[in-house]
């Protein structure tokens, strides 16, 4: 190929295409259980969370709601990957073996929000969320008392969640989508020094808690026993008022190492002894490589 910013250009439009294609080709878990939130600053403070406005009968003057606020923020991080490609392939024709590499990072671009949120989920037992206790935790506060949303143990950890609600259990921040850049001028120093044009890509995001209510985390032995015990006791929540919040488990997380297992809880029509599976369809079920 003859070098000039006619053909460079052209060639970066053909990485970018591979990039896109390969982006736009993964179908991303991490929207079934974070809501996407916008951002416009460093970091984002998420001071309402814990509250659960409830309609009451309107009798004499509203009454107005003195509002906990948490300190609780979320602050932007910088995520990239980069690679070099030879000035002298481009010369010798050789460019289309790098095509791959850059249809491989679009993949990585787009499952990258997948790493993070189910990431952090994992990490939950230890994470601590808007109230200053891990997201899973024995001793969440409410008004008087104290909530467990955990099942401890020693086995692979799986979850249930509730996503019906307009906020999901985690959030994922967009401060800057994921974008393909390149430095493939003469003059720029990896060129003139190196001898090698650059690709990569950058964006800004973090993730972080939502509503602890809309999880439930156990590393016990994933059986029917211990299911219907977090899904109970997720159903029975109350806000700090005691009214219930009316929260309904739909889906079930887990791993690999708890794929089976799952399936055999919530697909197979009857149980190992041969009788009707009284779990069937009772929640959907998402399998992540990051939960394990």
């Amino acid at each position: 190929m003859i070098i000039n910013q006619s053909a460079l250009s052209n060639l970066f439009i053909g990485y970018k295409a591979s990039f896109q294609n390969a982006f736009e080709g993964v179908k991303p878990m991490w929207t079934e259980i974070a809501t996407p939130i916008t951002s416009s600053t460093r970091s984002e403070k998420y001071a309402w969370l814990g509250q659960w406005p409830m309609l009451r009968e309107w009798i004499g003057d509203r009454q107005v709601r003195n509002l906990e606020t948490h300190d609780y923020s979320i602050k932007n991080r910088n995520f990239e990957v980069t690679v070099s490609v030879e000035r002298n392939d481009i010369e010798d024709d050789q460019y289309g073996i790098y095509s791959p590499m850059m249809a491989e990072m679009g993949r990585a671009a787009a499952t990258h929000p997948d790493e993070l949120v189910f990431g952090l989920l994992r990490n939950g037992f230890s994470e601590k969320c808007f109230d200053g206790q891990p997201f899973f935790d024995a001793d969440h506060p409410v008004g008087e008392t104290t909530v467990s949303n955990m099942q401890s143990g020693t086995d692979k950890p799986w979850f249930l969640l509730s996503t019906t609600r307009s906020l999901k259990p985690l959030i994922y921040q967009i401060r800057k989508d994921y974008k393909f850049v390149h430095l493939i001028k003469e003059e720029d120093p990896n060129v003139f020094f190196k001898n090698q044009y650059i690709y990569g890509v950058d964006g800004r995001s973090n993730v972080g808690f939502g509503f602890w209510q809309m999880a439930f985390g156990s590393k016990a032995e994933l059986n029917k026993e211990n299911f219907v015990a977090a899904r109970e006791s997720m159903s029975k929540l109350r806000s700090p008022e005691g009214r219930p919040l009316g929260l309904r488990p739909n889906l079930l997380l887990v791993g690999p190492g708890n794929e089976q297992q799952a399936v055999e809880l919530i697909k197979a029509e009857r149980n190992a002894a041969g009788a009707t599976n009284t779990l069937l369809n009772a929640v959907d079920i998402v399998v992540s490589p990051y939960l394990d």
